[in-house]
C-alpha cells in the first residue's frame, strides 16, 4: 500500500501559481494504481459470504492443495 504521507510530488503550476497538474515517480503511481484495483475488488466482493480460516484450510487439504 502506498504511504500517502511520504509521496514525493512535484506540481505544475499555471502563470498565476495555481497548481494544475502533479508529477510523481512511476513506482508511486503504480503502487497507487494497485491500491485502487485492490479497493475496487474489495468493493465488488463486499457481499460475498466469508469463510473462516479453519474452513479454508480444511477445504484446501480436502482438494489436495495443502498437505495433511
Amino acid at each position: 500500500m502506498a504511504n500517502l504521507t511520504k509521496i514525493d510530488l512535484e506540481y505544475i503550476t499555471d502563470e498565476s501559481g495555481q497548481r494544475r497538474s502533479v508529477v510523481l515517480p512511476i513506482a508511486t503511481f503504480e503502487a497507487l494504481l494497485e491500491d485502487l484495483q485492490d479497493l475496487a475488488t474489495i468493493a465488488k466482493r463486499r457481499d460475498e459470504p466469508t469463510v473462516s480460516h479453519e474452513e479454508l484450510i480444511a477445504e484446501l487439504k480436502r482438494d489436495g492443495l495443502l498437505p495433511d
